[in-house]
């Protein structure tokens, strides 16, 4: 009984440990994003604020699009030498990579340097990333008992709200400190530059992590994967998973993502005009409403599976996100209703927590051990990096070249709508599977 006890505070640590070095990492990701409006003032040609922002947005994009590449690296590593390392090589490259950022000169200063060292950052971010969720999905879940394996996993997908909170936090507390005009100027490096302390906590965090006990079993065992990537690409069974994967779930996850929870932001201030404070405000207090989501999303996956839950939250996207932006619209304009506002920018957050909840363990119940880190990084970033992550500038572009407010959102209706039916037809029920084997 005290064997069993010690394992499951053994387990707690590792996968609280996991999860918080996500958040962080995703608070460094979502920094660039949550100040894009700023970024575009300060890194692209003046004169034209529209094509700023979508230089900016473009730039976001970027950093989703080179992730599949970073799944591809880490992947290969963390099925080979281990899950902790590769853990810790991620984190220092984010951190670096975020605290560089913060310290770039401006377009002002060098001209088109700026801009190119600043994508070169960001690809620098996106591969880091890339390399991070395969890893922190695989790890949790081997970590968790297989009734709790929805709920546990689902708190790294709760990692990429947290962290977008996080960084809205800081970046409000410094307009406040600052002032407006001084955080236009300069202050918007400071939250980047803060990313050092966190590196520090994330890297102390991680060299006390503990090897995941499936990797472990491999080891002692000498069944560790001498090629994971051919493995992964050269086995049907697998190849046809990981098509599974995409098709069914991760083509739409990214897309449901950025318009229920990062998109919105850029929404409240172009086109329906509020400051950035204000924005930010709201959508820091309808992230916090919606954190509880994911764990309660994953729960259900628990007990009911994790196929109706996932492909509910398709069909609620599908049908509801349009419906939601026309009456969040409706709600700022001409006077912003703080309450409806919120309420709608909760409800959007809905669909993603459905989605995304369960989406760590189904992917990691897709798998075996011996390729599960490799295998599901690439489905993964391919859908959630090239669709996910243009999604804000492809809607931002579309609404602009269609001058509607609302053209650009047909995108991540039909993905998810898309998703959904193919998910009906193609997903298979993962809960009970024995990720061990």
């Amino acid at each position: 009984m005290q064997s069993h006890s010690g394992e499951q505070t053994s387990s707690f640590r590792a996968i609280t440990a996991a999860v918080a070095g996500t958040v962080f990492e995703w608070f460094d990701f979502f920094l660039y994003g949550s100040l894009a409006v700023v970024l575009g003032r300060q890194f692209f040609p003046p004169g034209h604020e529209t094509a700023a922002l979508l230089s900016a947005l473009a730039v976001f994009g970027a950093g989703w699009v080179v992730r599949p590449l970073g799944a591809l690296i880490f992947g290969r590593l963390g099925d080979r030498v281990g899950r902790r390392r590769t853990f810790l090589i991620t984190i220092v490259l984010m951190g670096v990579s975020t605290i560089g950022i913060g310290a770039l000169p401006t377009y002002a200063q060098v001209g088109l340097l700026a801009p190119v060292l600043l994508v070169t950052l960001r690809l620098l971010q996106g591969i880091a990333v890339g390399g991070e969720f395969g890893g922190a999905a695989t790890y949790v879940a081997e970590h968790s008992t297989p009734a709790r394996r929805g709920l546990n996993t689902s708190l790294v997908m709760g990692t990429g709200t947290v962290g977008l909170l996080l960084a809205l936090g800081t970046i409000t507390v410094c307009r406040h400190l600052l002032g407006e005009a001084v955080f236009e100027q300069w202050g918007w490096r400071l939250p980047f530059l803060a990313s050092v302390l966190l590196l520090a906590l994330s890297v102390y965090m991680r060299l006390h992590l503990a090897e995941s006990p499936a990797f472990e079993q491999l080891q002692r065992e000498g069944k560790v994967a001498r090629s994971p990537l051919k493995e992964a690409f050269g086995n049907r069974e697998h190849l046809k998973a990981m098509v599974l994967a995409l098709v069914t779930m991760t083509a739409a996850q990214g897309v449901v993502w950025n318009a229920g929870q990062y998109f919105p932001l850029i929404f409240l201030q172009r086109p329906l005009g509020l400051d950035v404070g204000t924005a930010g405000k709201l959508m820091m207090c309808a992230l916090l409403l919606a954190a509880p989501l994911f764990p309660l999303a994953g729960w259900l996956s628990d007990r009911i599976g994790r196929r109706p839950v996932i492909i509910s939250g398709f069909l609620l996207a599908g049908t509801t996100l349009l419906p939601a932006f026309k009456l969040l619209a409706a709600s700022v304009r001409p006077a912003l209703s703080f309450g409806p506002a919120l309420a709608l920018l909760w409800w959007l957050s809905l669909p993603v927590a459905l989605v995304c909840g369960p989406a760590s363990a189904y992917l990691v119940e897709l798998f075996p051990t011996r390729i599960r880190y490799s295998a599901i990084g690439l489905p993964y970033h391919l859908g959630n990096g090239w669709f996910g992550g243009f999604m804000p500038l492809a809607t931002a572009a579309v609404s602009a070249h269609y001058h509607s407010d609302f053209a650009g959102l047909v995108y991540p209706t039909v993905m998810a709508l898309l998703c959904g039916v193919l998910a009906l037809w193609l997903m298979p029920e993962t809960r009970h599977r024995d990720i061990r084997q």
